[in-house]
Protein backbone atom coordinates (compact mmCIF):
# COMPACT_ATOMS: atom_id res chain seq x y z
CA UNK A 1 0.00 0.00 0.00
CA UNK A 2 1.26 3.46 -0.85
CA UNK A 3 1.57 6.05 1.89
CA UNK A 4 1.85 9.79 1.33
CA UNK A 5 3.14 12.16 3.99
CA UNK A 6 1.13 15.26 4.91
CA UNK A 7 4.02 17.50 3.86
CA UNK A 8 3.85 16.06 0.36
CA UNK A 9 6.37 17.84 -1.85
CA UNK A 10 4.30 17.05 -4.94
CA UNK A 11 1.94 19.91 -4.07
CA UNK A 12 4.39 22.21 -5.87
CA UNK A 13 4.03 20.32 -9.15
CA UNK A 14 1.45 21.33 -11.74
CA UNK A 15 0.68 18.73 -14.37
CA UNK A 16 -0.28 20.16 -17.75
CA UNK A 17 -3.24 19.17 -19.94
CA UNK A 18 -4.23 15.53 -20.16
CA UNK A 19 -1.10 14.21 -18.47
CA UNK A 20 -0.91 12.05 -15.34
CA UNK A 21 2.01 11.71 -12.89
CA UNK A 22 2.43 8.09 -11.80
CA UNK A 23 4.68 6.50 -9.20
CA UNK A 24 5.62 3.02 -10.39
CA UNK A 25 4.91 0.02 -8.21
CA UNK A 26 7.57 -2.61 -7.74
CA UNK A 27 7.61 -4.79 -10.82
CA UNK A 28 7.69 -8.54 -10.49
CA UNK A 29 11.29 -9.67 -10.28
CA UNK A 30 10.51 -13.31 -11.13
CA UNK A 31 8.70 -15.15 -13.86
CA UNK A 32 5.87 -17.55 -13.09
CA UNK A 33 8.37 -20.42 -13.14
CA UNK A 34 10.66 -18.71 -10.61
CA UNK A 35 13.40 -17.28 -12.84
CA UNK A 36 14.81 -13.92 -11.74
CA UNK A 37 14.42 -11.04 -14.18
CA UNK A 38 17.08 -8.33 -14.38
CA UNK A 39 15.87 -4.70 -13.97
CA UNK A 40 16.46 -3.97 -17.67
CA UNK A 41 13.89 -6.63 -18.63
CA UNK A 42 11.39 -5.37 -16.05
CA UNK A 43 11.63 -1.79 -17.37
CA UNK A 44 11.05 -2.88 -20.99
CA UNK A 45 7.67 -4.41 -20.24
CA UNK A 46 5.01 -2.89 -22.47
CA UNK A 47 2.45 -2.63 -19.67
CA UNK A 48 3.36 -1.08 -16.29
CA UNK A 49 1.42 -0.37 -13.11
CA UNK A 50 1.66 2.49 -10.67
CA UNK A 51 -0.25 4.86 -8.43
CA UNK A 52 -1.59 8.15 -9.79
CA UNK A 53 0.02 10.96 -7.79
CA UNK A 54 -1.15 14.06 -9.70
CA UNK A 55 -3.42 14.72 -12.68
CA UNK A 56 -3.65 17.59 -15.13
CA UNK A 57 -6.79 19.68 -15.59
CA UNK A 58 -7.93 17.70 -18.62
CA UNK A 59 -8.62 18.34 -22.27
CA UNK A 60 -9.13 22.03 -23.17
CA UNK A 61 -12.43 22.74 -24.89
CA UNK A 62 -13.28 25.89 -26.84
CA UNK A 63 -15.65 28.47 -25.41
CA UNK A 64 -18.75 29.39 -27.43
CA UNK A 65 -18.38 32.65 -29.32
CA UNK A 66 -20.94 35.31 -28.41
CA UNK A 67 -20.83 38.37 -30.65
CA UNK A 68 -24.14 39.88 -29.55
CA UNK A 69 -22.40 42.88 -27.93
CA UNK A 70 -19.16 43.72 -29.78
CA UNK A 71 -18.22 46.52 -27.35
CA UNK A 72 -18.06 44.06 -24.43
CA UNK A 73 -14.57 42.98 -23.57
CA UNK A 74 -14.04 39.31 -24.12
CA UNK A 75 -12.48 37.22 -21.40
CA UNK A 76 -10.40 34.27 -22.44
CA UNK A 77 -11.66 31.60 -20.08
CA UNK A 78 -10.36 28.13 -20.64
CA UNK A 79 -12.63 25.24 -19.78
CA UNK A 80 -11.43 21.69 -19.44
CA UNK A 81 -13.02 18.29 -19.86
CA UNK A 82 -11.75 16.53 -16.70
CA UNK A 83 -9.76 13.31 -16.75
CA UNK A 84 -11.04 9.98 -15.50
CA UNK A 85 -7.89 9.34 -13.46
CA UNK A 86 -7.86 10.66 -9.89
CA UNK A 87 -5.11 10.86 -7.30
CA UNK A 88 -4.67 7.53 -5.56
CA UNK A 89 -5.90 5.33 -8.41
CA UNK A 90 -3.87 2.29 -9.38
CA UNK A 91 -3.20 2.69 -13.11
CA UNK A 92 -2.22 0.08 -15.66
CA UNK A 93 -0.66 1.91 -18.60
CA UNK A 94 1.41 1.47 -21.74
CA UNK A 95 5.08 2.18 -21.13
CA UNK A 96 5.50 3.36 -24.74
CA UNK A 97 3.87 6.73 -24.07
CA UNK A 98 5.58 7.32 -20.70
CA UNK A 99 8.29 9.87 -19.90
CA UNK A 100 10.59 9.06 -16.96
CA UNK A 101 11.04 11.84 -14.38
CA UNK A 102 12.99 11.99 -11.14
CA UNK A 103 11.77 14.48 -8.52
CA UNK A 104 12.85 14.69 -4.91
CA UNK A 105 14.86 11.49 -5.17
CA UNK A 106 11.80 9.51 -6.33
CA UNK A 107 11.21 8.04 -9.77
CA UNK A 108 7.94 8.88 -11.54
CA UNK A 109 6.54 8.65 -15.04
CA UNK A 110 4.30 11.12 -16.85
CA UNK A 111 1.82 9.56 -19.26
CA UNK A 112 -1.04 10.94 -21.31
CA UNK A 113 -4.43 9.67 -20.25
CA UNK A 114 -4.76 7.92 -23.61
CA UNK A 115 -1.93 5.55 -22.55
CA UNK A 116 -3.83 4.41 -19.45
CA UNK A 117 -5.58 1.10 -20.04
CA UNK A 118 -7.31 0.57 -16.69
CA UNK A 119 -7.80 2.27 -13.33
CA UNK A 120 -8.51 0.68 -9.96
CA UNK A 121 -9.96 3.13 -7.48
CA UNK A 122 -9.44 2.67 -3.74
CA UNK A 123 -11.33 5.31 -1.78
CA UNK A 124 -9.29 5.17 1.45
CA UNK A 125 -5.76 5.18 -0.04
CA UNK A 126 -4.72 8.65 1.17
CA UNK A 127 -6.76 8.71 4.41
Amino acid sequence: MLTVATDNQLKKIIIIGDRVLIKLTNAADRTASGLFLPPSVQEREQVQTGYVMKVGPGYPIPMPVENDEPWRETEEKVKYLPLQAKEGDLAIFLQKGAVDVEYGGERYVIVPQSSILMLERTEDLFE
